[in-house]
């Protein structure tokens, strides 16, 4: 185990923490796994929210100070709100098409329907309150949330990761114009917090394995108690339109990042997906970007050869508000409820999604299920029952797990994308070369750094 890369210690937690969970459910012990092995995976996933704003604010400052020419900045920034724009409303297209062509709502029998809206109701009331600041506060106060009047409040919930991220673009951009001599020791103090974080970062990783394995077990759990006929069943009332996300999701991993990958990179996509998968299967069982985001920068960098320049401006702004997976199951889930309400959604209904969807997913926060709450908002454009967020309530959980292994592969798209249109990708590097020396570093790291 010790010689294993990330990715493979990774993917063996995640197939025992699966088999576990069956295990728990068919043999009555459920709440064991619950009381004690899921809590290590509430610990990981803690530990990774802690280190996420800290990294976010650090890594963007020393990564904007690095950039001398403000015309750069604005450039490489340019580049990174556009291809997330057009990569939010293509997903948005794709789920809106299959949607239409599958029509799942009618493939939902009336007594699930019912059933499911009586289980879920309290917490489909209680993301619709949530939803209903929002809904009613303005157009513009999406832009006006990002602008905080406090700035260690905006410190004290990753939710406020976009209020994170101004304060940081505002710190580094004015350290660029303030003459360097004066600057220098803020440098050298966030190059040295820089580092330090990072190799938080490497002793986080190393527990990564067991705390994926403790998330997917508990999850298992909770979704079937212990009564593994009754989840059967729920996945089978809505399995087509499960499959209508998963389709979507796997349009934008399958074709079309490899598409934009191989016409403005040299890399093979082959190579992009083996150096980023360690941070899709930690996507997968977190269901947050925000809680991926440390491993997302680290792979990145090492393995596809992003400049740590680009990718420390890049891919914390793309953790907040570049959302592809989040967009299509938006759309797929808004059209889905008014197909199984009977409301017949016209041309116009259909642009509405396009563009609240868009707006939702830059608006989403980087946590698991916060696409619940403005998929509200879109449902409430459409003029459909929020009320029918029950109906896919169940399923939620495991489909955010997909989806945000499509937001953090939508992310390192974008970075090596610009980082290749900025000549800050290092081309000629051979991905199992690359994680054959980190493993030699971890091992050397080990040698030298050894945890009793």
């Amino acid at each position: 185990m010790k010689n294993l890369a990330l990715h493979w210690k990774i993917l063996i937690g995640m197939v025992i923490g699966i088999i576990l969970g069956l295990v728990a459910i068919m043999g009555g012990f459920g709440a064991f796994v619950t009381d004690w092995i899921k809590p290590f995976g509430t610990i990981f996933i803690n530990l990774l929210k802690l280190i996420a704003v800290p990294l976010v604010l650090v890594s963007l400052i020393d990564g904007i100070s690095n950039l001398t020419d403000l015309a750069k900045l604005s450039r490489i920034g340019g580049k990174t709100i556009g291809f997330y724009l057009v990569s939010t409303v293509l997903a948005i297209s794709v789920g809106l098409l299959l949607v239409n062509l599958v029509e799942p709502g009618n493939f939902l029998p009336e007594d699930k329907r019912e059933e499911l809206r009586l289980k879920y109701a309290s917490e489909a009331t209680m993301k619709m309150q949530s939803a209903s600041s929002v809904e009613g506060s303005g157009p513009l106060q999406i832009l006006v949330d990002v602008v905080p009047d406090n700035i260690f409040g905006a410190f004290t919930s990753n939710i406020n990761m976009l209020q994170v991220i101004f304060f940081a673009f505002l710190f580094g951009v004015a350290m660029v114009m303030t003459p360097q001599e004066k600057v220098l020791p803020v440098k050298k103090f966030f190059d040295g917090a820089n580092a330090v974080i990072l190799r938080i970062v490497d002793l986080a990783m190393r527990f990564a394995p067991i705390g994926v394995l403790a998330l997917l077990a508990g999850l298992i759990v909770d979704i079937a108690g212990d009564d593994p006929a009754s989840a059967l069943d729920l996945f089978k009332a809505l399995g087509v339109y499960a499959l209508t996300v998963l389709a979507g999701l796997a349009f934008m991993v399958v074709v079309f990042y490899p598409a934009v990958i191989t016409t403005f990179t040299s890399i093979k996509y082959r190579n992009f997906f083996k150096g980023i998968f360690p941070a899709q299967m930690l996507a997968f069982s977190t269901s947050s970007s925000a809680a991926t985001l440390p491993v997302t920068m680290d792979r990145v960098e090492k393995n596809l050869g992003v400049s740590e320049e680009v990718s420390s401006f890049v891919l914390p702004l793309g953790a907040t508000i570049n959302m592809d997976g989040t967009s299509i199951h938006q759309a797929v889930s808004a059209v889905f409820i008014a197909q199984a309400f009977g409301h017949d959604l016209t041309m116009l209904d259909q642009l509405t999604i396009v563009l609240t969807a868009t707006l939702a997913s830059i608006g989403a926060a980087a946590v698991p299920s916060a696409g619940l709450i403005m998929l509200v908002i879109v449902l409430g454009a459409i003029g459909v029952e929020p009320e029918g967020l029950a109906l896919i309530i169940a399923l939620d959980r495991p489909l955010d797990m997909c989806r945000t292994i499509v937001n953090v592969t939508g992310d390192a798209t974008v970075a090596t994308i610009v980082a290749s249109t900025e000549g800050e990708l290092r081309t000629g590097l051979d991905p199992d070369q690359l994680l054959h020396e980190e493993v030699l570093k971890e091992e050397a790291r080990d040698e030298r750094y050894p945890i009793e």
